[in-house]
Parts: structure tokens; sequence; C-alpha cells
């Protein structure tokens, strides 16, 4: 038997977000790794599954080529689009090592796309990364925080749409507010903040609030923020909360 290894991208919600790439890969893996909830939304079917922890990205790539190695038709599963803060860049990390085996070379490796959380929670918003955006993820578990706030900063002073990624955790309750704090320094109160939360699920909900009054307890880990340029417009609607649009000319 012929191994490969995908990297397959579950999109942030439904089954109907899902391609018929990832679908398709899906159904003819012998092996899935992933994260447990990762692993979880994949529909019942005779693969051997194996799930782990959060933060051990790189040992779940290593093994995941291993199994390919031997022959094994392994389908790494991220959440969202796997290239985005996720187990792509793990996966070429790990295969980048230099005592990497040299059987992992051999593998034939692919990353199918997936929809993506910032996508998603855009989507529902209305058109809000119409324009120059950037996303930026606010966990300092791989990088320092001072990283963060300062490509935050700089990001803010160059006027782009901003998707933060990770916003907050048990593990991180203050930085979210730090984040907004440094923002407020460089962007006017009346900036639109859209918070996507678990958009897709059952229990998803959409907030636009403004820089001025947005309180981080809004948010939790399954939060999309999303902070407009100063040209980001709002757009009132029958249902009291606005659609939320950067406009693709730029009037600044």
């Amino acid at each position: 038997m012929t191994g490969w290894l995908k990297v397959v991208g579950l999109g942030p919600g439904p089954e109907d977000w899902l391609t018929p790439e990832a679908r398709r890969d899906l159904a003819e893996a012998t092996d899935l790794v992933g994260y447990f909830p990762y692993v979880e939304r994949v529909p019942p079917g005779p693969q051997v599954r194996h799930a782990s922890d959060n933060r051990v990205e790189l040992d779940r790539a290593r093994f995941a080529l291993d199994l390919a190695a031997q022959g094994r038709r392994v389908a790494v599963v991220s959440g969202g689009d796997p290239g985005i803060f996720a187990m792509a860049a793990a996966v070429f990390e790990a295969l980048d090592d230099p005592g990497a085996p040299a059987a992992w070379r051999d593998v034939p490796l692919a990353v199918d796309p997936g929809l993506s959380a910032m996508q998603a929670a855009a989507a529902r918003a209305g058109a809000p990364l119409g324009h120059d955006f950037c996303a930026i993820s606010l966990s300092d578990n791989l990088k320092p925080w001072e990283v963060v706030l300062k490509r935050l900063r700089l990001a803010a002073e160059a006027d782009f749409v901003i998707a933060l990624y990770n916003p907050i955790s048990r593990a991180r309750p203050w930085q979210l507010g730090a984040a907004f704090d440094a923002l407020r320094e460089i962007r006017a109160p009346e900036t639109p903040i859209v918070l996507g939360r678990a958009i897709g699920r059952p229990d998803e909900a959409l907030t636009v609030t403004s820089l001025g009054t947005v309180d981080p307890a809004q948010a939790d880990m399954r939060t999309l923020v999303i902070i407009g340029a100063s040209h980001t417009r709002l757009v009132a609607r029958a249902d009291g909360q606005p659609w939320v649009y950067t406009p693709r000319h730029y009037r600044g």
C-alpha cells in the first residue's frame, strides 16, 4: 500500500462548509491525526483515530509522517484552514528538521484548504475584509508577547483591517484587553469591532460593537475578532445589528 499524508481543513463549522476534496481525502484515509475536538468532528468511519492535546503540534506532525512513511494514508485534520495558524506549518516544520528521517521526504504530501474562521465571521458580518487586511494570533505560546504587540501596533498604524485569532483563554485572560488598549492609542473609538463566536455552530453569536465600548469579556477562545480600518463602514439593517463592510475604494 502506498502511503500519503494530506493536511485537511475541516472549516470552522458545519459539514456544508467542508470542501469536496477534503471530504474525499477523509473518506480514503486509513488514519486520522489531530487535536481531540477536530478528530471528533469527522463523521464516523473505518479510519483509525489518533487524537492528542493542542500543544503537541510538532509531535503530532512527526507521528503522522511516520505513519505515512509506513504506507498508511494519513489525514491530519485542522479546524478552519490548515495553513492559517494550524497544522500545515507544523508538518512542514517537522519535514524541514535536519534530523528528519529520509523516508519522510518520499511521502506524497498535500494540503487541502478549508474555509477559515475569519472568512466565516466576515461573511456573517457583511464584508469587513473587503480591503487590505492582516491576521494576527494573540497567543504568545509560540512567540513573545512583545512581538505580538509590535505587530498589532504596526498593523493599526498601517490602517489594515485586523483579524485576531486566539484572542483569549483561561491561561491568557488579560491579553485581549491589552490589545484593545494598544489599539485605542492609534484607532478612533468609533472603529467597528466584530466578535464572531463559534460561527457555523448551533451556539454561534455575532456581536458588532466599537473599539471604544468593546469588553474583552465578550470574547472567548472560540471567538474571531475583526477590527475595522479607518474607512470600515456600518450599514443599518432591519434587525438592528448593522452590516459591516470595508469599501474597496480607499477614501483615506
